[in-house]
């Protein structure tokens, strides 16, 4: 259900809020259209419904997680004013949260001295993280796998930075034999290490790529947009947790908190860990407000207007809800990486199915038997179908074979490429619907193979 209980709770706060100004004088706001409005919101709301279900558990497609109720409050209590965390002149009170709340994610990463904001979304943190990085190593080669997110290569052609993707080993992390080949060339300046890949959650062996640094003497970024959070979940494998445990040795990280840190979209964070990359922000622009003595974020930011209201909400989410090990927070992201387990562990008993490696993370891919790699992709579409007709709504995406290569058996390989199934089980919900998830996914299947 929709939480309805939060607006009588927004009304009470709104009240208080308006308190704070009771003694400015009364004047009559301009509000064009005033008589159309609740009309245009009702097409609105109708509209809306033309929507998948991303709140509910019977949505395991994409990266859509429900923002937590104070995040939704405090965002919409803050719209109110409408804060622009641009400058201080513009978001005094928003602009102090911001400083809060991203000192509590770096300290997350151990960090109790960084330099960093939030922006619009992982793909604006990376920018500005691999930005910097160019700037210190001029000319010098951005690499990132081939499952690293697709915005890498984009991000350093903007940058008119050399690009290359390394390939993956079958699990679809970095090929570390491939890095070390192509890091002894010389001419890379930084390596990005993917904590939680976009297709499959695969989290690249950042001890490894930290080695390789002490050697060849690039940049390491950890792009943990997606896993970020997962360093403080207690079940992770051993390999996953080595690599969060050294995510301090890294020379700058993004973090979306609109994924799992409970957030609306679009909220992302990016941060480094020597405050002294801020001198390569300097400017001199007359139109920047100098009211204050005080470092203005937008002087350490490429973006210039930010929205105060998405520091609100996640100053008052981390407020609630603490950044720590064992805590109720912490407690959710280990509820969903159960959920994928389970997932997966009853996929591995189904002789139906075949999966690509076990999640290190919460994101499960899998794919139905078949004679044939194009047999079992145009299966998986159909059964994505059938699911989506019963109210499971999963999610397709195109991997290589050799992701599946240990469960392929006598199939035949005639694509490099197999279609599969994607689930993301982000929802701590997901741990008591694995169930019926289980049962519906079934019955598409049966449906799907009787056709």
């Amino acid at each position: 259900m929709l939480d309805k209980a939060s607006l009588k709770i927004l009304l009470e706060s709104l009240e208080k809020l308006d308190a704070g100004f009771s003694t400015l004088p009364e004047f009559d706001a301009w509000v064009p259209g005033a008589d159309h409005v609740a009309e245009t919101l009702a097409t609105t709301a109708e509209r809306l419904q033309d929507n998948y279900p991303y709140f509910h558990p019977l949505y395991a497609g994409q990266m859509l997680k429900p923002p937590h109720p104070v995040a939704r409050l405090a965002y919409a209590l803050a719209q109110w004013i409408n804060p622009n965390n641009h400058a201080l002149d513009g978001g005094r009170a928003t602009s102090t949260m911001e400083k809060e709340a991203v000192a509590g994610i770096a300290e997350m990463f151990g960090w109790p001295e960084h330099l960093g904001h939030l922006c619009g979304g992982g793909t604006m943190a990376n920018l500005e993280a691999l930005w910097v990085a160019g700037q210190l190593a001029p000319g010098k080669k951005i690499l990132a796998s081939e499952q690293a997110h697709y915005t890498h290569g984009r991000i350093s052609g903007v940058l008119q930075l050399p690009f290359s993707a390394v390939p993956c080993d079958a699990r679809g992390r970095m090929d570390l034999a491939k890095l070390r080949e192509i890091v002894a060339r010389g001419d890379v300046g930084t390596v990005v290490a993917s904590m939680g890949t976009t297709a499959t959650g695969s989290v690249d062996p950042l001890w490894e790529i930290l080695e390789l640094r002490e050697k060849f003497g690039f940049r390491v970024h950890a792009d943990a947009a997606y896993g970020g959070y997962f360093g403080l979940a207690g079940n992770l494998g051993e390999a996953a947790r080595r690599g969060f445990d050294l995510l301090h040795r890294v020379d700058s990280i993004v973090i979306d908190p609109h994924k799992h840190g409970l957030q609306p979209y679009g909220c992302g964070c990016v941060l480094f860990r020597d405050p002294g990359v801020g001198r390569l922000y300097k400017h001199d622009s007359p139109a920047t407000y100098f009211s204050s003595r005080e470092q203005h974020l937008g002087e350490i930011s490429l973006e210039c207007s930010r929205p105060g209201a998405a520091a609100a909400a996640l100053w008052a989410t981390q407020k609630l809800l603490p950044l720590a090990k064992g805590g109720e927070f912490a407690r959710g992201l280990e509820a969903c990486r159960k959920a994928a387990l389970d997932f997966y562990q009853r996929l591995e008993k189904d002789a139906r199915f075949m999966t690509a490696f076990p999640p290190e993370l919460d994101i499960v891919v899998f794919a139905p038997r078949a004679a044939s790699v194009s047999e079992a992709s145009e299966r998986s579409r159909k059964i994505f179908e059938a699911a989506a007709r019963r109210n499971l709504h999963l999610a397709v995406a195109e991997l290589p074979v050799e992701f599946f290569a240990a469960n392929l058996g006598a199939m035949k390989r005639d694509r490099t490429r197999l279609t599969c199934l994607r689930s993301v089980l982000m929802k701590p919900e997901h741990q008591e619907w694995v169930g019926r998830i289980w049962g519906i996914l079934g019955e598409a299947t049966e449906e799907c193979l009787k056709g």
